[in-house]
């Protein structure tokens, strides 16, 4: 989340409890929700006080897989050599790994979710179509030198597989809204205005498909955190049972040179 956006009240309205019992968002914990709901839905009637509906449920599913695991990136190699020095506290390998969460990896889907969001709102404002507003919109970030959110990938060309298939199953099953219509149309647009082939990638179509499905802007950059956080868990186990970390390490001291005189 990049901003507070709401006042304090001194209120919590997620849980309490007492000598007895355990109240989330108003349910019992043991009477109506253990047993009864599944982590996926669990998490976004934590996240808004509601139980989602069986297309947010696939979704969120469907983007969880999509990013949980994305092999040796920056975050996985920094719980890996974190582990390897300090093999006792689990959970300092996790959060090194998580602290790389910026514009560059996996907070991405923040940024491109707030292009996409804004984008939809001056298409409505202007009121011309979603194709017009993505084209006059691309134009002017190559007047400005600015980049594009949520276009281009260093492994993945033409097309991130990932991408291609959740946009397809958002079309499939008749989800796929305004910042759907308008991420595409902005891909478009952009091989067009820079006459060359930008990949929209996977940061940029969890947000598209999930602001389709309702879920709150403010908290795009939760699914990308939560679904690495099961990859690196993954990864550091493997590490305990066959060590890379140091290797990764040594292999990146003979990959730099030295140059301070």
């Amino acid at each position: 989340m990049n901003k507070l956006i709401g006042k304090s009240d001194g209120k919590t309205g997620i849980s309490t409890l007492d000598k007895t019992s355990v109240t989330i968002r108003g349910k019992n914990l043991c009477k109506d929700l253990i047993g009864s709901i599944n982590i996926t839905a669990y998490f976004y009637f934590l996240l808004v006080g509601k139980e989602p509906n069986e297309e947010q449920i696939f979704f969120l599913d469907a983007v969880l897989v999509a990013i949980a695991e994305h092999g040796l990136t920056p975050s996985v190699q920094a719980s890996r050599m974190t582990y390897a020095a300090g093999p006792e506290a689990l959970q300092g390998a996790v959060a090194a790994g998580i602290l790389g969460c910026g514009s560059v990896i996996l907070g991405s889907s923040q940024d491109a979710g707030e292009f996409l969001s804004k984008g939809v709102v001056e298409a409505s404002e202007l009121g011309g179509t979603i194709k017009e507003a993505a084209q006059k919109i691309v134009e002017q970030y190559k007047v400005d030198g600015r980049r594009l959110p949520g276009l281009g990938h260093p492994d993945h060309w033409p097309v991130d597989p990932r991408t291609e298939r959740l946009i397809n199953l958002a079309k499939s099953r008749g989800v796929a809204g305004k910042h759907t219509e308008f991420l595409i149309e902005t891909g478009i647009a952009a091989d067009r205005v820079f006459d060359r082939h930008f990949v929209i990638n996977i940061s940029a179509a969890i947000p598209a498909i999930m602001l389709d499905l309702d879920f709150p802007l403010a908290a795009i950059k939760g699914i990308p955190i939560l679904a690495r956080t099961i990859g690196l868990i993954a990864h550091i186990y493997e590490e305990s049972q066959r060590p890379i970390g140091f290797l990764m390490s040594s292999h990146g001291d003979t990959k730099i040179d030295y140059d301070g005189g």
